[in-house]
């Protein structure tokens, strides 16, 4: 049938309308994806362009070099050894258990360290390297990069490791680091991600935990391109680690190796203090242990053995280590009643061996009594029955106002772990901790350093430079961080009348220097280093009034546990105190025959600076002195300083 005109007309506008439609809908669309090609290509270009290169890159953290320790004079105390280590990540290794076993046979491993890699590697994120051989030779670390395109996820690496040159010397100063554990990131809150790194090591004892944000530095990073298979290519772009700070402390390295000799032997803590400045020249413990071992990581033997030896060689008896004073808290109750005035210098009391107290009966430690003595004396011979009738005067809370004051019973401000308070009881303190009222047996007891009285080693060091100057010595164990000194302004007087401070003065020279002081034999024989000083004994267990009828036990018949402790506390030279040390030996017995010559040994090595010569002592001393210094464990040659510490980042700027 043939179409009119019309319908073709009508035909050609319905396709000419439909073409126009499909033509702006395909333009539509075209734009559509122009514009979203676009959107992606250009404005979205650098988003894609960074998933795409991490898809190829890795960004890697660099560990910082930990800030070297030394001593005032420049001696390494504490230092980094290159350590050369295998680390595996697991999301880069097609087979973890074959791996491990190829590397096993490269490099010589053990069942327990591939069973110990195989535990941390599950333990870790699949991102995170995890250490699987450490301290390894060059030979073997070489071995195994000859063999890397066998060991996908292996990396072999040459990182830093701790290590300390003295050794044992500054165990109970520097302490030591060790690896990141879970236990310490719970404790500290710490999120540095530095501490993800293998075998990242921070401190965890003494100086090494106490400066740790000083020591450790700030992470680097650097972008590596990796194949495939996870293996680096090339290094794209690095920022570097910031080294951790350098620290100078204020210990002198030789004075040190000498206190922790002579006190080698024995269960003891001893402090040497400058006078003038505070700064603390040597803090010993003994016996000491070698912190290379923690570094390294400790056997289960040694652990037990150093952790089972009864003299504690883990503790540092000199801060932690609380110890009735003994008759060194003498001086105390000396200034306590001068600076109240219920006493004149000059004033004798009557000793006979005891004083009675309602039904008890205190005594003197000399059983026949010392008759009638005054002030000075009754410090330079040590007379308890003099102390117990002061102290009734003066009551317990002058007394425990003036030890306060020369800096027992206060917890010290020093990067030091551990710093034990001490006790300076007062009536208060009995009734909260006691739940008892204090009675005059109790102000007795304290009079001589017993009862409820504890200090540590570091206390009665500052208690003795504090009586030594009249000043209000603060201890410092810092000298300097990255060059910059700490600033230590001249100590404030402590407000004690100089006549009464030279009193205490002139009994403390008697006790070294007096024929009837308790440390004559313990004396100096040259003016110029005389020493002054107070010994003391301080009892363990109780003497019962049996044992007194029929002769108190002598400290070498009784178990070790049993004996009394020794103390000693002295200043030198005596014209113009510079050094104040403090000595107290565990179940040593008496302060006059144990702890005082060593104290007086450590003092003239400090004024010296070298091991005393035989003609500072008595004659009769000089042959047992000599083959005393010939047997000590002492370093043959004095510690070299590096130069570090000292160096061109040195300045003479003041550090608030």
């Amino acid at each position: 049938m043939k179409r009119s005109q019309k319908d073709i007309e009508d035909s050609a506008r319905v396709v000419g309308r439909r073409a126009i439609v499909m033509g702006g809908l395909f333009l539509g669309t075209a734009g559509v994806l122009a514009a979203r090609m676009r959107y992606l290509q250009v404005e979205r270009a650098d988003d894609f362009r960074l998933l795409a290169e991490e898809n190829r890159i890795n960004i890697r953290l660099l560990p910082p070099e930990r800030g070297l320790i030394f001593d005032r004079n420049g001696v390494l105390l504490a230092g980094n050894e290159q350590n050369y280590r295998i680390t595996l990540v697991r999301e880069d290794a097609d087979d973890v258990d074959a791996v491990l076993e190829e590397l096993g046979r490269i490099v010589n491993l053990d069942l327990v360290a591939i069973e110990r890699a195989r535990e941390e590697i599950a333990r870790r994120p699949p991102f995170v390297p995890v250490t699987v051989a450490d301290r390894l030779s060059w030979e073997e670390l070489s071995s195994v990069a000859v063999n890397a395109p066998a060991l996908p996820g292996v990396n072999p690496e040459v990182g830093l490791s701790r290590f300390y040159p003295l050794g044992a010397d500054f165990a109970h100063v520097v302490g030591y680091v060790g690896p990141v554990s879970d236990y310490y990131i719970e404790q500290t809150g710490d999120t540095d991600p530095v501490l993800q790194i293998p075998d990242f090591q921070v401190g965890r004892y003494n100086v090494e935990a106490r400066m740790e944000s000083a020591l450790r530095g700030r992470a680097g990073t650097k972008q590596v391109e990796v194949n495939a298979a996870g293996r680096e290519m090339r290094e794209l772009d690095r920022d570097p680690a910031t080294a951790g700070s350098d620290v100078q402390l204020t210990i002198d390295a030789g004075l040190q190796n000498y206190v922790e000799a002579r006190l080698s032997g024995e269960s003891a803590g001893s402090v040497v203090i400058d006078c003038e400045s505070g700064e603390i020249l040597a803090l010993a413990s003994a016996p000491t242990f070698d912190p290379n071992l923690f570094v390294r990581g400790i056997s289960q033997t040694q652990w037990t053995t150093l952790n089972e030896d009864r003299y504690r060689p883990l503790a540092n008896k000199a801060t932690q280590g609380l110890y009735p004073p003994g008759s060194t808290y003498k001086m105390i109750v000396a200034l306590a009643a001068l600076e109240a005035g219920v006493i004149e210098p000059s004033e004798e009391i009557g000793c006979t061996g005891h004083i009675e107290l309602g039904d008890r009966r205190f005594h003197c430690w000399r059983r026949t009594g010392h008759g009638r003595v005054d002030l000075v004396e009754a410090i330079s011979q040590s007379c308890d029955v003099y102390f117990y009738d002061l102290a009734q005067r003066v009551g317990i809370e002058a007394i425990t106002a003036m030890a306060l004051r020369l800096g027992c019973g206060i917890r010290h401000d020093l990067p030091l772990s551990g710093i034990a308070e001490g006790l300076a009881p007062t009536m208060q303190w009995k009734r909260e901790n006691r739940g008892s009222d204090w009675v005059v047996g109790d102000t007795l007891n304290a009079s001589i350093g017993q009862g409820f009285v504890l200090t540590s080693p570091l206390q009665l060091a500052i208690m003795t430079a504090r009586i030594a100057t009249g000043r209000a010595v603060e201890p410092g164990i810092v000298r300097s961080i990255d060059g910059v000194r700490e600033r230590r302004g001249t100590a404030p007087a402590l407000g004690i009348a100089p006549e009464n401070l030279a009193l205490v003065h002139r009994a403390m020279w008697q006790v070294n220097n007096d024929r009837r002081g308790t440390a004559f034999e313990s004396r100096v024989m040259e003016d110029a280093y005389l020493i002054a000083g107070k010994t003391g004994t301080s009892q363990v267990r109780n003497i019962t009034t049996a044992e007194r009828e029929a002769g108190v036990i002598a400290n070498e018949d009784l178990p070790w546990e049993r004996r009394d402790h020794a103390l000693y506390v002295g200043y030198a030279p005596f014209e113009a105190p510079r050094y104040a040390v403090s000595v107290v030996v565990e179940h040593g017995g008496g302060g006059a025959a144990v702890a005082a010559p060593i104290a007086r040994d450590i003092l003239l090595r400090a004024q010296l600076g070298t091991i005393p010569p035989l003609e500072l002592y008595p004659v009769s001393q000089r042959r047992d002195i000599e083959e005393l210094h010939r047997r000590l464990p002492i370093l043959a040659e004095p510690p070299v300083p590096s130069g570090r510490a000292t160096g061109p980042r040195d300045t003479e700027r003041d550090r608030t």
